[in-house]
């Protein structure tokens, strides 16, 4: 074998392999189109109503997936603050579950518009994950 077909033989390998690993990663959490990620988490989240506004109640459809080898999350926390002000929201989340690692919000509020942080707060066997999404709100 050549050193030019090494090369293509490797290259068709990874190309049969990355569609595989695109799909799982889109997978987390089909339908949901935001994303916060990190330490071999991945939480993907839509609020309802879709466009989050000032001073209404909002709730969060959430989906937590681990990594394969990682073990999967055995609580979530979820907060929002405003960096830029130094304070979070009046309202603190209530949380059910709905699903094998999904959950819904409720009871979530921005009291004034700007940048908001959502902050996700995974519960592991390998400690606690925090992982955060930067939003808009007018």
């Amino acid at each position: 074998m050549t050193a030019a077909s090494s090369r293509l033989a490797i290259l068709l390998a990874a190309l049969l392999v990355l569609p595989a690993a695109v799909s799982a990663a889109g997978a987390c959490g089909n339908g949901l189109p935001l994303r916060a990620a990190g330490h071999g988490y991945t939480v993907a989240f839509a609020p309802q109503p879709a466009k989050l506004a000032v001073g209404q109640h909002f709730k969060l459809d959430v989906a937590v997936c681990a990594e394969p080898g990682r073990p999967a999350a055995t609580a979530l926390k979820v907060d929002a603050d405003m960096p830029a002000h130094r304070h979070g929201m009046n309202y603190r989340a209530s949380l059910k579950g709905t699903g094998e690692q999904r959950w819904l919000a409720e009871g979530l509020m921005f009291h004034m518009p700007g940048r908001w942080r959502f902050l996700f707060e995974l519960a592991t066997p390998q400690g606690v994950r925090k992982l955060s999404h930067e939003v808009e709100v007018e």
